[in-house]
């Protein structure tokens, strides 16, 4: 078991969300349906992030997972 994720991908993941919709973020990098959790990360320590979209629109979720602001990206992947 790692204490840090897997580096999906340095950039963040454009997705178009749908107002109330629930999305579960992949917190630990080893989902093959990034930036979506598809359960990978059992027996990791790490579990998914809940977001729920606040309106119709294009929102960047982590995909270096190192963000301050998980799900969604800060910038962080460019330090890392």
């Amino acid at each position: 078991m790692s204490d840090a994720p897997n580096i999906a991908q340095k950039a963040p993941f454009p997705v178009e969300v749908t107002e109330g919709k629930t999305y579960f973020w992949c917190a630990c990098g080893r989902s093959g349906k990034q930036p979506f959790c598809d359960g990978s990360h059992k027996g990791t320590g790490f579990e998914p992030v809940k977001y729920t979209a606040e309106a119709d629109k294009k929102v960047f979720f982590c995909g270096c997972k190192h963000s301050s602001k998980q799900p969604l990206c800060d910038g962080t992947h460019s330090k890392i």
